[in-house]
């Protein structure tokens, strides 16, 4: 199925919001990382660790290989920054490894490791973990900052971390879980483990997947919510530039420097700012990402999902984004998203 997803991204005829339907740009294996830069070139990955810059202009879309980073269980995740500075993440793994690493991707050279996450995590671990494991690390979601300095969103250690130029991380806010109820749909049992009926109400890690800069300057964080991944619990996170060790708490949502923008959601995994405060979400699957797993979301649809302040949500064409993986904004108000995660792909552009 997912060989011919890319061109079921574009085939779905609703479209909302007055949105254009999805056009593919260019033909991707396995895209996830999209950031377009001040001059609109939009830079992109694939599965492979690839990092290419495309220029989306007339009919022939052109796309240089700026270099790669090593390949993990999904393409990394990308963001660019002034003097035409482009950064890949790549996702879990171990110390040392060249996973669970922050690159600078230079043409013609071989990319620099800025900041191993991984060990970083070894020295920060989670004091909400809930799984026995809380120095584990999966960094998913970057955004580079004026300063020079990228934030790095780790879907593992639950936490939002500020990488400086000379490769120092602090922990800029942690993500407390929040007690969801089980759904409906799940089986009666998972990992060969049974679950509690539908309706228990149990604890769920955060997850945060994705960080981006909004219009205001405020970053914006947004979460996946771990198992049992209940559709309509993953949150956005609104936290104060410059916040250290802030604490973003669910059952707290409006005090301290992180505070929530947004509720509802749904495995969230990219987030990108807007103009006038509004903030574009991907959902990876409407259903949830363990439904998918699952089996029970077939096929695997997505969603882009423009969110407005005060929270309220509106989805741009709907039903047609197979697992969707990235989100950026360009000239003129696109929307590039790339989908699907796995499997031949492509960039979309939405508007």
């Amino acid at each position: 199925m997912l060989a011919g997803a890319a061109s079921a991204a574009n085939a779905a005829s609703a479209s909302g919001g007055g949105w254009r339907e999805p056009t593919p740009v260019v033909e991707l294996d396995g895209p996830r990382g999209v950031a377009v830069d001040h001059a609109g070139r939009i830079v992109v990955s694939e599965a492979d660790g690839t990092i290419s810059r495309v220029i989306d202009r007339g009919r022939n879309p052109k796309v240089h290989e700026l270099g790669s980073v090593p390949a993990g269980f999904i393409a990394p995740a990308v963001a660019v920054a002034r003097g035409n500075r482009v950064f890949a993440l790549t996702t879990a793994g171990e110390p040392g490894t060249g996973a669970a690493t922050l690159y600078q991707v230079r043409p013609g050279r071989a990319a620099k490791a800025i900041a191993d996450i991984a060990a970083y995590q070894q020295t920060d671990p989670d004091p909400y973990d809930l799984e026995d494991n809380p120095t584990e690390s999966n960094p998913f979601g970057v955004a580079a900052l004026k300063d020079g300095s990228v934030l790095v969103a780790d879907a593992a250690g639950n936490d939002l971390l500020r990488v400086h130029p000379n490769g120092d991380v602090v922990t800029v806010a942690r993500f407390k879980p929040r007690v969801v109820e089980v759904p409906e749909e799940l089986p009666d049992e998972f990992d060969g483990e049974p679950l509690p009926p539908a309706g228990t109400p149990i604890p769920a890690e955060s997850v945060p997947t994705s960080i981006t800069v909004g219009s205001d300057g405020y970053w914006y964080v947004g979460e996946l919510r771990g198992f049992p991944a209940t559709p309509g619990t993953s949150q956005i996170w609104r936290i104060k530039p410059g916040s250290v060790d802030a604490v973003c708490d669910p059952e707290r949502p409006n005090s301290g420097h992180c505070r929530r923008f947004a509720d509802g959601l749904t495995s969230v995994v990219d987030l990108a700012g807007g103009s006038h405060g509004t903030i574009y979400a991907v959902q990876l699957v409407q259903q949830s990402w363990l439904q998918w797993e699952l089996g029970l979301a077939d096929p695997p649809v997505g969603g882009l999902i423009k969110v407005r302040p005060g929270g309220s949500k509106s989805e741009i064409a709907p039903g047609s984004f197979i697992l969707p993986g990235g989100v950026d904004v360009g000239r003129h108000g696109k929307l590039y998203v790339t989908a699907p995660v796995f499997g031949p792909g492509a960039l979309l552009r939405v508007g």
